[in-house]
């Protein structure tokens, strides 16, 4: 049997109302009960979280269900970036192994004492993580998990309506205000998306000098000056795009001979030091290390992850994409296009599948073969119909 998935959406302000539409819709979709589930929440619904999920499962009954609440939620065709709104993602995944966790561990946690997490004795296809990021601090979990699980791509998001303090978090019926919730899955046909939204510009440049997150020296050069210079260098057009969001790109895989859109880790520039010339990057880096600028905007944003999904289109060649979870961030949507529902149109226009997913405070996937946690990427979870 083929992977099936099916995604309702509801704009009901009545909570109960709206997990039992949204749930009557994605079944429609489906042959049977659901073996994963996962529900995303407006802050409108999130103080009868636990009413919505008795919803879900008696509809849907699946074999693993899990969520968040979220700033804003996407669905198929549709992204509902204020006001009520919940979405029911569900699939069907035959002959799959999911294994659902919830991780605890204080914000200022080693790796190695997150508690919670399935030991690493079985491989998995992909895992799929959730976390609160007022009490919970994804580096250590990803870095973790990297280790742990070399190459095992991991995609997920940051929850993104706070409520008291905390961002809750759902698991198999149960509401936590702390950690992180997911699964590991095993048997299942899955590719990674990861759109980060900007564009190489310039030349590629070697650190030459560097301390942490900051980088001292370019080409041997004052870091800032070297930038400035690469900056004069460029069209009118990428100024334009440099004023409004310059950002740094580190390459993932230096053993490659050419390094093209998707080969950097993009960053945002923190800080800069005018006396020193050194900027701050977010991101850790290195002597040897090499860099490029990255610019943004809704017309960088909009090319580069057209480019992504007409890639994964022909990948997936005439079987086709069964569905798509999707992680986009909450700074994307009409701030960044200018118009509604854009990242969800994309995908269905290139893929012609249902899309369900959340406005994230930080999206979790992987570049070079590595997971990191980005901004302003749209970062998807793509099933194959096969």
């Amino acid at each position: 049997m083929p992977q099936r998935v099916s995604v309702g959406l509801s704009d009901l302000p009545n909570t109960i109302d709206a997990f039992a539409d949204a749930a009557e819709l994605a079944r429609s979709g489906l042959s049977g009960p659901a073996d994963l589930c996962l529900a995303f929440v407006g802050a409108h619904h999130v103080g009868q979280i636990e009413a919505g999920m008795i919803e879900i499962a008696a509809r849907l009954q699946p074999e693993v269900m899990f969520g968040c609440s979220a700033a804003g939620v996407v669905g198929p065709g549709r992204e509902l970036e204020a006001g009520p709104g919940a979405v029911v993602w569900a699939a069907e995944l035959p002959g799959a192994e999911i294994e659902s966790f919830e991780v605890s561990g204080e914000q200022g946690a080693d790796p190695d004492e997150l508690e919670g997490l399935p030991a690493p004795a079985r491989a998995a296809d992909a895992v799929i993580v959730l976390a609160d990021p007022y009490s919970f601090a994804a580096g250590p979990l990803l870095r973790r998990l990297n280790a742990e699980r070399p190459g095992t791509p991991v995609l997920g998001g940051l929850a993104s309506a706070a409520i008291e303090g905390s961002a809750p978090l759902l698991l198999d019926g149960e509401v936590s205000d702390a950690g992180a919730v997911g699964c590991l899955l095993r048997g299942v046909d899955l590719t990674p998306c990861v759109s980060q939204g900007a564009t190489p510009v310039g030349p590629e440049i070697a650190i030459t000098a560097a301390d942490g997150n900051v980088i001292r020296e370019l080409a041997f050069k004052p870091a800032l000056e070297r930038l400035g210079e690469v900056v004069a260098s460029l069209d009118e057009d990428e100024r334009r795009q440099a004023a409004e969001g310059m950002l740094i790109g580190v390459v993932i895989d230096e053993n490659r001979p050419e390094h093209e859109r998707g080969d950097f880790l993009v960053r945002p520039i923190v800080g800069g030091d005018r006396e020193s010339g050194a900027v701050a990057i977010g991101e850790r880096v290195r002597v040897g290390q090499t860099v490029r600028m990255h610019v943004r905007d809704g017309v960088s944003a909009d090319a580069d992850l057209r480019e992504a999904l007409a890639l994964q289109a022909g990948a997936l060649g005439s079987a086709g994409a069964a569905g798509v979870l999707m992680f986009t961030c909450n700074g994307r949507g009409r701030g960044m296009f200018g118009v509604g529902d854009h990242d969800a149109d994309a995908v269905e226009d290139a893929l012609g599948v249902p899309v369900g997913g959340f406005f994230c405070a930080g999206e979790i996937g992987p570049v070079g073969g590595r997971n990191f946690l980005h901004g302003f990427t749209a970062t998807l979870a793509v099933f194959a119909a096969g």
